[in-house]
């Protein structure tokens, strides 16, 4: 299942094969579920958290797919974990997953693939899978592989990601976007995916030193 999904007629499709891949949900209509979820991803605060970056990650996780234990959940996790985003609020990763629990639920599947999808979403607060988890590492590889995108796409980014909080002073910004730079940069691997590990994670250490040299008081 690879497609770049440049029409909103080819998300509505791709939600709804996910959907229909998992063994509990064939017969439900899938098309308000994927209409509820766009209108969401459109909303007018988000500036990088949007339907791009949905395609972005889709189609990164269908470059991982192999790699996922369940590719059909972490397609659907993709689609829920950003789902509720106010910049302003800390809790949108633990509302995305209840969104979850609460859709696909209703939607059919099981209690046990439910808890999946849900414990995805929750992963990516802090894009730390554990060794092992495969479907947890091709999510948060998929999410964070814009940290790897050439100097111009990962320009615009952070242009987005600075957009989005227009409401924090610039040097309480800095400071808080400084913090999570030096973070990313001291863990061991960003990537846990072979293909994020051999394809990515240079590129990110790069981009995010630049961007933490950019940041730098002067």
């Amino acid at each position: 299942m690879t497609h770049e999904y440049e029409d909103p007629r080819d998300l509505r499709e791709h939600w709804a094969a996910a959907l229909r891949a998992t063994t509990a949900a064939r017969d439900v209509d899938p098309y308000p579920y994927a209409d509820n979820l766009l209108a969401r991803w459109a909303e007018p605060q988000r500036k990088y958290h949007t339907t791009a970056h949905l395609v972005a990650v889709l189609g990164r996780v269908d470059v991982l797919a192999d790699h996922a234990a369940d590719p059909a959940l972490v397609r659907l996790a993709a689609w829920f974990h950003d789902a509720v985003y106010r910049p302003e609020r800390s809790e949108n990763e633990e509302r995305s997953a209840v969104l979850a629990e609460r859709a696909l639920t209703e939607a059919g599947l099981s209690a046990d693939q439910v808890a999946e999808v849900a414990r995805l979403v929750r992963l990516t607060v802090g894009h730390d899978p554990a060794d092992g988890d495969t479907n947890g590492e091709a999510l948060c590889d998929a999410d964070l592989a814009i940290l790897a995108a050439p100097p111009e796409a990962y320009a615009a980014y952070t242009k987005a990601v600075r957009e989005e909080y227009a409401f924090v002073p610039d040097e309480a910004f800095r400071e808080g976007r400084s913090a999570v730079l030096r973070h990313l940069l001291s863990l061991p691997r960003l990537f846990r995916t072979p293909h994020g590990a051999a394809h990515w994670e240079t590129s990110a250490r790069d981009n995010l030193t630049t961007e933490l040299d950019l940041l730098a008081p002067r």
